[in-house]
This record gives C-alpha cells, structure tokens and sequence, in this order.
C-alpha cells in the first residue's frame, strides 16, 4: 500500500470537483469561508476549473470534463494534498475518464472527500494500491468554528494523529442552509454504539442514564483488525461487478492482514441497505472478514415493516462471527471521523464505558 507524505506547513491544497461543484449555497460561501481559513494557515491553494461549475448532471461539469480535472490535479507537481469539493450523485460516470495509470505512477498524494467521492477513494486503494482519506469535503473546513472532527480531519492530512476516538454527539437537525452558511455542527445527541458479537449472537451497548434493550457487556472488550476498506453503501453497489471491481483481487493480496470494512449509507433505506449488503456478501467482498463499522445511516434510520438498520445488516453479517459496531461516527450523519481508507486498523470498544478506539497504521 502506498501512503502519501503528510500535508507540509505550506503545502499546497487542490480543489477539483468530481462530484458536485460549489456553485450555490450554502456551499459556495462555506467553500470561500474554507479558502480563506486555510490560506491563514499558511497553505498554497489550487481551484480546479470546475470547482464552482454547475452545468453538469449529477456532477459539476461533463463526465470528461471531471475525469480529467481529477487526473491532472492528481500527477500535478503544484499541488500536495486535494479535497474534493462535494459529494453528489453520478460521480461513476467520470471513472472512464479518469487515467487510473497515470494516477498509479505518479508519487501519491492525499485526496479527501466521502460519500460519491467512495467512486476515487476506494478505487485509489483497490485498483491503485494507494491510500485515501475518507472524510470531509472542502465546504466544511469553512464553519465558523470547527468542530473536533474536522479539527481530527485537518490532523490525519498533517499526518499529526493516526488515532480516532469519535465524538459525545451527533447532530440530528443541522443549523447550516442558505442564510446560514458557516454554521457549525448541531451535536444535540448523545452517542450509542452498538455491539454486536458474531461469535455468540450478541448485542451490548453502553448503559448510561437511558434504558437499553441490550446488555452491557459488562468487562467485556471487543477487538479486531484489520487493513481499513469501505465508503458509502450506495456507491460501492453500484461499483459491485463493474470492470472497477477488483476487490477479489485486492482481497487476495492482503488476506494475510485480514479487513475491517466500513460501511454507511445515503439515500438508502433499511430494504436498500438489506439489499447491498447481501449483494457485497455475494460478490465475495467480504472474504478474510476481521469486524465491520457501521455508520449512522442518513435515510435509513427509520424502522420499516419491522425491520431496523441494525438488524438490516446484523442478520446477514452473523456468518461471518467477527464483531460489528454500529451507529458508528462515520459518513452522513455528522460529526464524522475520518479514516484512512487502505490503512491497518485496530478497533477497539468497551460497552461497560463506551469507549471506542480506532489506532490506524501506514504499513
């Protein structure tokens, strides 16, 4: 696995816009908010053409318009690290004309970005052998104050902490839109992993002052690791089975390692969900398992015809007898950890206390 070299104090930023560009609000003044927040830290910046476009479907401009921005930013000598400038919707349609040759020899470097940017950051470490940074995308680092994760997102690009503990709450009812644009994070909930031991069949969950359906899991600890692979659901089955699907391959390099694959998801419901995680298990990607981390999921967190996004995932991934934590500060629901998508992982999580662990390794 290749790991680029740590984001210098006046390295150079890149913002291409694979996905959807900043062309409205609130993320075109959350983008500038963002330029000028980082330029006070001292780092060169570099737009991409399509960086505030909007005449594209789904994405900022055309398929070959994106797919070429993102490659040479990438081999380009002027810049350091890149964040992508959004997520959106059709961000697959630019693979065809990413030079994925081109990217795999040139020196690596950063790229940050998460949900439709699963399309670059797990096909960076798949088919490239190059570590990425699942995390969040450029309008963010323009809240007016940020919060500890993308305090942690800025630390992982410096290459100045390698190790995540999640944060005390989550936001449910964000406070940003147009007339807001620098809003930071509404954290009102407080966190509740939940544990699911493959082993024995069992839940547990941090007791705290609420009521808990499920146990503990008192001195209990539960670890794996792992190399760290994933992204968001909604990408990575519709990549399943596509000539971009050399997972088997990848499995096959690292089973000595084992995996520890993230998952969370956008637009998809509990079916949905259901449904791509069966499709995955299918499809083999799950081979050499060593634990899953589960997200909050966006749309899916509502219970439907007496399924829930636990058991959505839970009832199928029980085979495979590893542990799963779930409601996880990872993806859509903010606040969200960023991760190093290629990485080795160990996890680590005790219910008795709720605490949780992520010590990522560049080897």
């Amino acid at each position: 696995m290749r790991y680029p070299a740590p984001l210098k104090n006046n390295g150079t930023i890149g913002f291409p816009a694979p996905s959807f560009g900043c062309n409205i609000e609130p993320y075109f003044s959350s983008f500038n908010n963002a330029q000028k927040i980082l330029k006070e830290k001292g780092h060169g910046l570099l737009c991409g053409p399509n960086a505030y476009a909007g005449d594209g479907i789904g994405i900022s401009s055309s398929p070959e318009s994106c797919g070429r921005e993102f490659t040479q930013m990438y081999i380009s000598p002027e810049c350091d690290a890149i964040i992508s400038c959004g997520g959106g919707e059709l961000m697959c349609e630019i693979l065809d004309h990413v030079d994925l040759e081109a990217v795999r020899r040139a020196d690596p470097k950063w790229f940050m970005g998460y949900s439709d940017n699963t399309n670059i950051t797990f096909l960076l470490a798949t088919l490239c052998d190059t570590a990425s940074i699942y995390g969040p995308c450029a309008p963010t680092f323009g809240m007016e104050k940020w919060h500890p994760a993308v305090e942690d997102a800025y630390a992982l690009l410096r290459g100045e902490k390698l190790v995540m503990e999640g944060y005390e709450r989550y936001e449910t009812e964000s406070l940003k839109d147009e007339e807001h644009p620098l809003a930071a994070y509404n954290c009102t909930e407080p966190r509740k992993i939940i544990a699911f031991d493959g082993k024995n069949g069992s839940f547990y969950s941090f007791q705290g002052k609420e009521k808990d359906t499920c146990a503990s899991g008192e001195g209990r600890q539960l670890q794996f690791s792992g190399r760290l692979i994933g992204g968001c659901l909604d990408c990575l089955v519709n990549l399943c089975g596509t000539s971009y699907d050399q997972v088997k391959s990848f499995n096959e390099r690292y089973r000595e390692d084992g995996f520890v694959w993230f998952l969370e998801a956008c637009d998809l419901n509990v079916y949905a969900i259901r449904r791509a995680v069966w499709e995955l298990q299918h499809a083999g990607w799950f081979e050499n398992v060593k634990g899953f981390l589960i997200g909050r999921p966006l749309a899916g967190a509502q219970e439907m015809f007496g399924l829930d996004h636990i058991h959505a995932v839970t009832d199928l991934l029980a085979q495979y007898q590893v542990p799963v934590l779930l409601d996880v500060d990872l993806g859509h629901v903010p606040p969200m950890m960023p991760v190093i998508v290629g990485s080795m992982a160990k996890v680590s999580y005790r219910p008795q206390t709720d605490a949780f662990r992520l010590e990522m390794k560049l080897i």
